[in-house]
Order: structure tokens, then C-alpha cells, then sequence
């Protein structure tokens, strides 16, 4: 039954998990010592554990990470669309106060419900993890984030996701419902203009030629999230590689606080050197 509910995951996901859980536990802390109102936030949360994919072993995931961290946040806000998830969420925390749990499109939920709750002359904050299993989050959530002041964001950059499914060698070689899901993404269409040189062949002139590679490509959207979406640092990207040393994704830091960037570039730094591949 674990298999069909809590996704499999890499030794590169294991990472991840720890540098959220190590993150977490140090801004709890401290927001708790400054008495801050402060709520954690899972967007993707899945059903709150995951399976090893190489010894079928179950770990927490980032939503009972979170749970089980001391002193506490005040609430705790989980959203998921796979409704055996959301049981399995209600489960893990059905001994914990302040937990909501939504089930619907995680878009709608911050931007309609969770966010506007959070109030900047209340000194409240929040720490928000965008961890979707492709590119499932609208850029209107990173701007609202950013625009809000009291957020900081780890997010999930799927670029081999993206590569797959819409950043192909040509342009028109992908499928328009494909490119549409990226613009809502990244926000506009800009990224056209950044990742492909031709101008298209809608009247037969030259095809779109992809020219940029991951990095260009990460970074041009790190460029968006401090220059568009308003968040004053957003952490160098570490690359979350398999065991080909292919990169699956890159996990991105943002946040209007100097020292939020700091303790996130170390953790980055940490991992990244003990990464396995």
C-alpha cells in the first residue's frame, strides 16, 4: 500500500529533505525566540513520507519533518490533489494542533486562502516549499510571495522536466499545451526570447533553436525572482544530480532576509559537496 500512496524517491531527493528539515529547524528557532507568529507551508505535499527507491525503506518527508521539529511553527498548511495523499497526511498529523490540510490545486489555495492570511504589520512569516512534480506552479504564487515580504521559498526548478516536456532542441517541436504550461510558469514568454535564437516558422521563416543550457536557464529565472517577483536574495542554485550525474533539478532558495540567504547558501554548500551521485 506505501508504494501506491508515498512517491519513490532518489538518493538527490534524500538531500533535499535534509537541507528543507535543517533550514526548518533553524527558523523555527529563531522566530520562536523573537515570539513571531511563523507557519509552515508544503504545496506539493504528497502523503507526508516517502519510499526509498533503491531499499524500499519509508522515510518522513517534508511535511512530517516538519511536524516532528522543536520548538514548533504555530500552523502548519498542506495541500495536495491525490485524495489517498491527503488521508495520509490527515493520519500523520491527526496528534498535532493547527494543522489545515487542503485538498485542491495548491495555485488556488495560496493565493486564495493561505496567503492573504498573512500580514506583514502582524510580523507574521512564513516558510513556503514549492516541491512539485513538474512545473505546476503558477508564477502569479512567486510574485504574490514576493510581493507579500514575510515569505521564503524553496522551490523545485524540474528542469529535466522541462527539458523533456517543453525545452526542446526546437521550438516547434513541442507541443503548444506544453509551451502554454510554461509561460504560466515562468510568467510571460520571455523565456522564448532567453533559451531559442529564430524568430519561428509561422510564415515560413527559420525554426527555434534552443541555445541556452540548464544553467542559463536556472539563472535566467533566479534573474525573474529578484528583478520581477521581488524577493531581495535568492540563493546560487544547487543542482540535484542522479547517479549518471545527470541534473533532475535544481533546488532554488528565495527570501527578503540577508540571513535567510546566508544559512541557505551554507546548506547548499554542505550538501552539494556530499551529494551522491
Amino acid at each position: 500500500m506505501a508504494d501506491k500512496i508515498f512517491d519513490q524517491i532518489g538518493d538527490w531527493s534524500q538531500v533535499k529533505l535534509e537541507i528543507i528539515k535543517e533550514y526548518a529547524e533553524f527558523y523555527t528557532g529563531l522566530l520562536n525566540k523573537f515570539k513571531l507568529f511563523h507557519v509552515y507551508i508544503d504545496a506539493f505535499a504528497g502523503g507526508g513520507k516517502h519510499v526509498l527507491r533503491e531499499t524500499g525503506e519509508v522515510i518522513s518527508g517534508s511535511p512530517e519533518n516538519a511536524l516532528k521539529l522543536e520548538p514548533r511553527f504555530k500552523e502548519y498548511h498542506f495541500i495536495d490533489l491525490n485524495p489517498q495523499k491527503i488521508e495520509s497526511l490527515k493520519s500523520i498529523s491527526r496528534n498535532y494542533n493547527n494543522v489545515h490540510i487542503y485538498h485542491n490545486d495548491c495555485n488556488k489555495v495560496l493565493l486564495d486562502e493561505i496567503f492573504p492570511e498573512l500580514k506583514y504589520e502582524k510580523y507574521m512569516r512564513a516558510l513556503c516549499i514549492l516541491d512539485p512534480y513538474g512545473i505546476d506552479i503558477d508564477w502569479s504564487v512567486l510574485r504574490e510571495a514576493g510581493k507579500k515580504g514575510i515569505i521564503d521559498v524553496f522551490i523545485n526548478f524540474s528542469i529535466m522536466d522541462m527539458n523533456r516536456n517543453v525545452l526542446r532542441d526546437v521550438l516547434e517541436k513541442s507541443d503548444q499545451k506544453q509551451i502554454d504550461r510554461f509561460n504560466k510558469f515562468w510568467g510571460d514568454t520571455s523565456w522564448q526570447k532567453m533559451a531559442y535564437t529564430g524568430q519561428g516558422n509561422l510564415f515560413a521563416g527559420e525554426d527555434r533553436i534552443k541555445t541556452a543550457d540548464n544553467q542559463a536557464i536556472v539563472e535566467a529565472y533566479r534573474t525573474r525572482l529578484k528583478e520581477v517577483a521581488g524577493f531581495k536574495y535568492v540563493a546560487t542554485p544547487v543542482p540535484m544530480v542522479n547517479k549518471i550525474d545527470k541534473v533532475v533539478y535544481y533546488l532554488l532558495f528565495a527570501s527578503q532576509k540577508q540571513v535567510a540567504n546566508k544559512l541557505a547558501t551554507h546548506l547548499f554548500k554542505k550538501h552539494h559537496k556530499i551529494r551522491i551521485k
